[in-house]
């Protein structure tokens, strides 16, 4: 019998990340015709933030979109003990966006010059 290392690792907990994700326009994205850009309100799972990052990073490039930077919002124990409101329609999405261990664009907020 091999021994395989990643047995004996405790599989870290998925988690959900809140992240603001700014796009730029590309050929495609869906955007509306004189929007610059938009911000994307995202909830990601993964086991930490930097995978929800990257997730969710390939998943909107595989969309057509050109994503150009991420802020994490932090897990929604995080966001709660920072005061921030969250919904039941928030909470919804991020429960979903768990369980079936994907990202989810919640809010599509376009940007025109």
């Amino acid at each position: 019998m091999t021994h395989q290392p990643d047995q004996d690792k405790p599989k870290r907990p998925q988690q959900v990340y809140s992240l603001i994700v700014q796009v730029g326009r590309k050929e495609g994205d869906g955007l509306p015709p004189r929007a610059t850009g938009a911000a994307l309100l995202c909830y990601a799972s993964g086991v930490d933030e930097a995978e929800a990052v990257r997730e969710t990073v390939a998943i909107l490039k595989e969309a057509d979109m050109a994503p150009l930077e991420v802020q994490g919002l932090g897990t929604l124990e995080e966001r709660l003990s920072a005061s921030d409101e969250i919904d039941d329609e928030e909470r919804f999405l991020m429960e979903r966006a768990l369980k079936e261990n994907s990202v989810i664009v919640a809010e599509v907020t376009p940007f025109f010059d």
